[in-house]
């Protein structure tokens, strides 16, 4: 079996079976404990009959991650610090999970107990990333930078910080209909898993296991949604996100890429900001999803419309991935 079966497809094959094999055991479990979601009111109403859908999937996710990610983590070392942000981020969101439906506080982690921890998280993260693994403060603007840009380590921390923090909350914003965040987070990670093969290969065991995770999670998350997965489930693939991100130098590429993240999370500071100036909404509601659900979009047609657009988005990073490259390499020119 060649090294691409062994790195891509079978970590793929692995996390999605497990994937399978656990959500039909932790569904009933939640079921039994009253881990169930509690929409609010002031929301669609067609979402009152989600009260009390088990949450707390993203447990499924994370289990298959890791124990995929452990099974190569001998030969690939290099995920570590991604699977550190992904099992950090993912404990932050079961935190506030736990919060929200055993201690019954809806709002979870106040915001500055949330931001302490995520800051926590991330600055071990940088310290591993400068003093164990030894990479540098270079990043790379697509067409401009060359072979990249050095930041001065000071900056390139407030720049790291500054990634984290948004594409942690980009996620968790799209994840409020059936299927939406986990969709969309896999074809994030397949251009994760395609850029990984040409930037840096030993990515590829942990982009792959996401890809599988999501793939097997969907199959009970997509309408009518069996388990949500819940903020332990959105930060995890936050910080997965980011750190891939920052694995990959593909920082200010991922603004295409994670396109509807970016545009889920600018609808909420959109609304909130101009509220706040003028009392009148932009949107119905927000984040935008919301918005064209009381448009009288059905949720399916929301989610697979949104699914596409982030699908254009992809191809289109994938675009400029390629073309920089091309760019680089100097093959237009020879």
């Amino acid at each position: 079996m060649n090294n691409l079966s062994l790195s891509v497809f079978m970590p793929v094959i692995i996390s999605f079976l497990i994937s399978v094999v656990f959500c039909p055991i932790l569904i009933p479990f939640l079921r039994k404990l009253k881990f169930g979601q509690t929409e609010r009111e002031e929301g669609p109403q067609s979402h009152l009959k989600k009260n009390g859908t088990p949450t707390m999937g993203g447990l499924v996710i994370l289990a298959s991650i890791l124990l995929t990610s452990l099974i190569y983590i001998g030969k690939f070392t290099e995920i570590l610090p991604v699977l550190f942000m992904t099992l950090g981020f993912g404990l932050i969101g079961f935190l506030d999970d736990y919060i929200k439906v055993v201690k019954k506080r809806s709002l979870g982690l106040t915001p500055l107990q949330k931001m302490a921890l995520q800051f926590v998280v991330t600055g071990v993260f940088i310290y591993y990333y400068f003093k164990i693994a030894g990479l540098d403060t270079s990043i790379k603007i697509p067409f401009v930078s060359g072979d990249g840009f050095v930041m001065p380590t000071w900056l390139f921390i407030i720049f790291v910080f500054i990634v984290v923090l948004g594409t942690v909350n980009g996620v968790n914003f799209t994840d409020g209909l059936d299927g939406l965040a986990s969709g969309v987070t896999v074809i994030v990670a397949t251009f994760f898993t395609i850029a990984a093969l040409s930037l840096n290969p030993s990515m590829t065991p942990i982009t792959g296991a996401v890809v599988g995770s999501l793939l097997g999670f969907l199959l009970f998350n997509t309408y009518p949604a069996r388990v949500f997965m819940g903020d332990t489930g959105s930060l995890a693939l936050g910080g997965l996100f980011a750190a891939l991100s920052i694995a990959t130098h593909t920082e200010f590429l991922a603004v295409v890429l994670g396109g509807l993240y970016v545009m889920e999370a600018m609808s909420d500071v959109i609304q909130v900001g101009y509220f706040k100036m003028t009392h009148k909404r932009v949107f119905k509601m927000a984040p935008i999803h919301h918005h064209f659900e009381l448009e009288g979009w059905t949720e399916t047609k929301v989610v697979v419309r949104f699914w596409m657009i982030e699908l254009i988005f992809v191809l289109l990073a994938l675009t400029i991935f390629y073309g920089d490259w091309v760019t680089r390499s100097g093959l237009l020119f020879s």
